[in-house]
Order: C-alpha cells, then sequence, then structure tokens
C-alpha cells in the first residue's frame, strides 16, 4: 500500500512529466501523422522533460498505471539511461497491463545491445507461444529485427521460419491480421527516429 506521501509524489510527477499536452497519448505511432511543426516542438519538450526528470522519479513512474510505464520509458530511451535496461525487460516479460510494452520494445532497440536483444529473445519465446495473448508481439519482432540489422546477427531467425513461432502466433487460435515483421521492423526504427530527434534538446545526453 503506498504511503500518502508517495501518492502525491506521484501526482506531481504525472502533473510534470506525463499529462501535459496529453503527452502519453501522443508517445507511439501516433507521432507518424503529426505535422512536422508540431511534432519537432513535442520531441524537443520531451527531451527537455528526458533532461530534468531524475532516476528515482523515473522509478516511481514504473511503479504506476500504464500511461506513467509508457511516458517513463521513452523519458528514459531519449536520455539513453541504460540503468534502467534490466527494469524494463521485466515490465516487458511481466506483460502486466496494456499499451506500454511498445515503448520497452522502443527502449531496449534504441539502446542497441545484445542486452537488449537478449530481453526481447525471452519476451518472444514466451509469447509467440501463447496465440491466445494478442500483447506486444508485433514491436517486439520489430525491435529485435532492427537491432539484427545494427549488430550484423540474425536472432530473429529462429521465430521466422516458416512454420516457426511468429507464423504459428498469426495462425492463432484466434488467426491474426498482421503485416510482415519487416514492417514492424520498419515502424520500430521509425519510432527510434524520433527518440533520437528527442535526444538532440536532451542535457542528459550531452
Amino acid at each position: 500500500m503506498r504511503h500518502a506521501d508517495d501518492e502525491s509524489e506521484l501526482l506531481r510527477l504525472i502533473r510534470c512529466y506525463v499529462t501535459p499536452n496529453r503527452r502519453y497519448l501522443k508517445l507511439g505511432g501516433a507521432l507518424l501523422p503529426m505535422p512536422e511543426r508540431e511534432r519537432a516542438r513535442f520531441l524537443r519538450k520531451l527531451g527537455e522533460a528526458a533532461g530534468e526528470i531524475g532516476p528515482g522519479e523515473l522509478g516511481i513512474l514504473l511503479d504506476g498505471g500504464w500511461r506513467e510505464c509508457k511516458t517513463a520509458a521513452w523519458l528514459i530511451a531519449v536520455a539513453g539511461r541504460t540503468e534502467f535496461r534490466q527494469r524494463l525487460g521485466e515490465l516487458l516479460l511481466a506483460s502486466g497491463g496494456p499499451y506500454a510494452g511498445q515503448a520497452y520494445c522502443v527502449a531496449l532497440a534504441t539502446f542497441g545491445t545484445q542486452a537488449d536483444a537478449d530481453l526481447l529473445v525471452a519476451y518472444l519465446d514466451r509469447y509467440l507461444r501463447r496465440p491466445d495473448l494478442h500483447h506486444d508481439q508485433a514491436p517486439a519482432i520489430g525491435a529485435l529485427l532492427l537491432l539484427d540489422a545494427r549488430l550484423g546477427a540474425g536472432r530473429a531467425a529462429q521465430f521466422l521460419t516458416p512454420e516457426g513461432l511468429w507464423q504459428r502466433w498469426i495462425d492463432g487460435p484466434p488467426s491474426k491480421s498482421h503485416g510482415a515483421p519487416g514492417h514492424y521492423r520498419e515502424f520500430i526504427g521509425q519510432l527510434c527516429g524520433f527518440v533520437d530527434e528527442g535526444a538532440r534538446h536532451c542535457v542528459a545526453r550531452r
């Protein structure tokens, strides 16, 4: 049970970092159709926020709901706070709520190491075996493919054989209407590009 002071601090952080201009709703695919000037302004403010928030405050947000976790993951990615790698991997693997998993995948893809690929492989190995669950399998395969390309690896291949776990997850039941895995690699790559743009305005990255 949270102490009253903890609740007060969480509410302060939500007001400062999560809800301004409905930030939590715009992090992710909503950035793609956003007008360029509006997106540049949004990412500049995101970068500034990522430089202001401290690691303890990020930890508090990661103990919150999906809005707080999603926002924290983006702030972590923009600031390049790789010390949160394991925590994000644990949250992704726990798959405890909707909407935030894509943000964890973006952060891991942004960090860009084999350790991040390990966490994505662990997630896919567990959740591609669950065709009844439609969680974050698509952004996870996209992030892993992106890391494979950057690292000269081929770790996604184990899931993408003709009768492999990805195809079995697609086939279900229930069957799912999904694009090719390469589509998700491109999508996660676009989101990582937005992270990089925000990072140019983050004092923690200078």
